[in-house]
């Protein structure tokens, strides 16, 4: 992915896209890669790093979501499990089958969650990941070994996907402009063009990286911007009703000495009505997470003490190794677009996870809503809508079956460079270079040559597009990843042709940005 070629055929281009997609996210890089599939010209626009805000700080599950169940949300159930299973498919470098353990408490909760499981298994069809059963006390203290032997009669256990939500997003945004999309990081839309009728014809973007604004025409422009759609909608209508109401969810990265097994905690009932998990993802357990409404939405947002002390002491009640806040290796909040609920007083964790598309008067067509696992799903509705406003020949999706950039079947996942799949070995060839093969991180397994192949295949334009995201060091270890910052802005500004001041100002910047992540 070459941003400066693409950046420059937007620029000087005349042609008019069939579709302009706002937003870099799981929603918009969804889009693209359904749109590109079936043959439409796309261009994405991303105003700052794609995956920046929500779509990089997901629990790190493809699931179904065993609460909808119990909320009888059965279509949404449906969807997601088959979603699911196709993700697992399509990339099974960046995805994995992962075994959860429900500690019950009492033979009413072992029925209750051993019935509700195996409905939840059956739901998936023949995408199904494997049958849940109950386990007997003596079993799941084995398995988990660090639950508290008080709390638990027995335990039930079932399997949902795994994977890396930034990873998953490079490799889909690859795939995409393998089939002729254009996707730009670093590049705001500050505006929507219009033709005489009012009618939505394209929008004004500024690059980022050089200040220099120009227009991109479209067919068919989508607002995928998540917690920020109601920006994009107040451009094209300034008295617009606001569609989203943001809620907070805040995760803790902990050592894996607290979750020794493979297998991960679901713990159903917590004091705030949500699901806690403890899952292992990358060496390290994942702890959370809450859901705290707020009132405006932000790029970077911070984690509230009361969310923090509230993972803590959950946690702290199941495993018989308390974590305490100096365990916190990272902590991490990300924002969920939720569609705003047209009544007062429903409570965020109820509001339905589903997307919702509107069709603007303009043309504009907006999707909110919706989650990382059914990502490609959101992709095919929201072009079958386009297809259908537009009367254009209805195209059926190619993407269900469609081998996602990197594919690459029996991973180790011992391997610290197993995440790029079938690109692994071009990375391995570039350590051979310059010295970098050279460890930038033991404890994560980082090498030089990954921050070179980022820039010129990844499409990271400063130190923390690489830390955050390419690799996803500042989640795993955001003290770990600060000391790492000065030699990969060093190498950066070499791959780049940036100076030493910049170098200089990147580890200030990520520094700063980072210190957010440190308890």
């Amino acid at each position: 992915m070459d941003r400066k070629k693409m950046i420059n055929k937007l620029r000087s281009d005349s042609t008019t896209y069939d579709f302009v997609i706002i937003g870099g996210g799981a929603t918009g890089i969804g889009i693209a890669l359904e749109a590109s599939a079936r043959g439409y010209s796309v261009a994405l626009l991303e105003k700052s790093d794609f995956t920046k805000s929500t779509s990089s700080k997901a629990t790190k599950l493809l699931h179904g979501g065993v609460r909808y169940l119990a909320q009888g949300d059965i279509g949404l159930v449906r969807e997601a499990v088959i979603e699911r299973g196709l993700m697992l498919k399509n990339a099974p470098h960046i995805t994995k089958t992962q075994s959860f353990i429900i500690p019950t408490h009492g033979l009413w909760d072992e029925i209750l969650y051993t019935v509700g499981l195996t409905f939840y298994d059956l739901l998936a069809g023949k995408l199904s990941l494997g049958r849940s059963k109950r386990i007997s006390k003596e079993k799941t203290l084995k398995r988990i070994s660090l639950i508290n032997p008080d709390k638990i009669s027995a335990g039930v256990v079932y399997y949902d996907g795994q994977f890396d939500d930034s990873r998953m997003a490079i490799n889909v945004l690859q795939s995409s402009v393998d089939m002729g999309a254009l996707a730009v990081n670093y590049c705001a839309v500050e505006g929507l063009t219009k033709d005489v009728n009012g009618k939505v014809i394209g929008v004004k973007a500024l690059d980022e990286v050089d200040g220099t604004t120009f227009e991109i025409k479209g067919k068919q422009v989508v607002n995928a911007t998540g917690v920020f759609a109601d920006d994009i909608l107040r451009m094209d209508h300034p008295e617009a009703e606001k569609t989203i109401a943001p809620s907070q969810g805040v995760h803790l990265m902990l050592d894996k000495s607290f979750l020794p097994g493979d297998d991960a905690i679901t713990i159903p009932k917590t004091d705030d009505g949500r699901v806690l998990f403890l899952v292992p993802w990358h060496n390290r357990v994942i702890v959370g997470t809450t859901d705290t409404p707020l009132e405006k939405e932000s790029l970077e947002p911070v984690a509230l003490e009361e969310e923090i002390g509230f993972i803590l002491s959950t946690a702290s009640r199941y495993l018989t190794k308390a974590p305490q806040r100096s365990d916190v290796l990272s902590v991490f909040a990300g924002l969920r677009p939720l569609a705003a609920p047209k009544a007062k007083g429903n409570k965020t964790k109820e509001i339905s996870r589903s997307h919702k598309i509107y069709t603007a008067e303009s043309g504009l067509l907006t999707i909110v809503g919706g989650k990382w696992t059914t990502f490609r799903k959101m992709g095919e509705d929201l072009v079958d809508k386009a297809e259908h406003n537009h009367q254009w020949k209805h195209i059926p999706t190619k993407t269900k079956h469609l081998k996602i950039h990197g594919y690459k079947e029996n991973i180790n996942h011992n391997d610290p460079l197993y995440f790029y799949g079938s690109d692994e070995e071009k990375v391995l060839e570039l350590s051979k270079e310059n010295g970098w093969d050279a460890s930038l991180s033991d404890s994560m397994g980082v090498i030089k040559a990954q921050v070179a192949w980022s820039v010129r295949h990844e499409m990271a334009l400063n130190v923390e597009d690489f830390l955050a995201r390419r690799v996803r060091c500042q989640l795993l270890n955001a003290k770990e990843s600060i000391e790492m910052a000065p030699e990969v802005a060093k190498i950066m500004a070499k791959e780049l042709g940036r100076d030493e001041a910049w170098q200089a100002q990147q580890v200030k910047d990520y520094t700063k940005v980072t210190s957010n992540y440190i308890l």
